[in-house]
């Protein structure tokens, strides 16, 4: 089945936007009566008919709704350091997308080699993944925020910090309470300076480790996206 994604959709009837026309007629070349599949990014999910199948504005009919579609118990919130390849950040995205995240933080921090990123590229990577894994929320993609500014941000859950000091840390699976709000941080290349490590403790993380190995940024955010997903299932 085809799905859209229709981040306005509000009634009975919908019209897809002219790139979303286009691919539904001209490219899958589906026709009235076809059915197809709508997610709005926001909790849910819709069976739909084609009852104009115009290219540029192809309309719609909602035979079916599903509201909270795959909705699950706890809310996951990475904040991380974009990486200075930027392809790894985005595969990051993708990947932690289509494994469950609801909301991701991008980093500025004391070892930061990657200053700028593009959200209007990193939003369409998620929607992308969004529609590969047939998730109905869209993880939140919030602007690049400095280090010392985000720390200071409430939270209602457990906060982590990852980091690679040699000190004793507790694994991410032994800190983590099922069913629990989670806001992991993940630092750069260089990996997070003691200021910032010292700084996130005064501000109630808890230190923890991803595993013996030392990862690169973007595999430590996958390695904590899929380590609290399955310690949900």
């Amino acid at each position: 089945m085809h799905l859209f994604y229709t981040p306005d959709i509000s009634e009975e009837t919908y019209t897809l936007n002219e790139i979303e026309s286009k691919h539904c007629i001209k490219v899958l070349r589906l026709n009235t009566n076809d059915q197809i599949e709508l997610i709005d990014g926001k909790g849910s999910f819709y069976k739909a008919k084609i009852i104009d199948p115009n290219p540029k504005k192809c309309k719609i009919e909602i035979t079916k709704t599903i509201h909270e579609f795959g909705k699950r118990n706890h809310y996951l919130h990475i904040a991380i350091a974009p990486t200075k390849n930027i392809d790894r950040f985005e595969w990051f995205l993708e990947k932690a997308t289509e494994i469950g995240i609801d909301e991701v933080t991008p980093l500025l921090c004391d070892h930061s080699e990657r200053k700028g990123i593009k959200n209007e590229r990193l939003e369409k990577i998620i929607i992308s993944a969004v529609k590969q894994s047939i998730k109905a929320y869209k993880p939140k993609l919030n602007p690049l925020t400095k280090y010392g500014d985000f720390i200071k941000q409430n939270f209602d859950g457990t906060k982590f910090i990852a980091h690679c000091e040699e000190n004793e840390k507790q694994s991410l699976k032994a800190n983590y309470k099922t069913g629990s709000n989670s806001l992991i941080l993940i630092g750069p290349e260089g990996d997070f300076s003691p200021e910032e490590i010292n700084l996130a403790k005064k501000y109630d993380f808890l230190e923890t480790n991803l595993g013996d190995s030392r990862l690169r940024t973007e595999t430590a955010g996958i390695i904590a996206c899929h380590t609290i997903n399955l310690l949900n299932e």
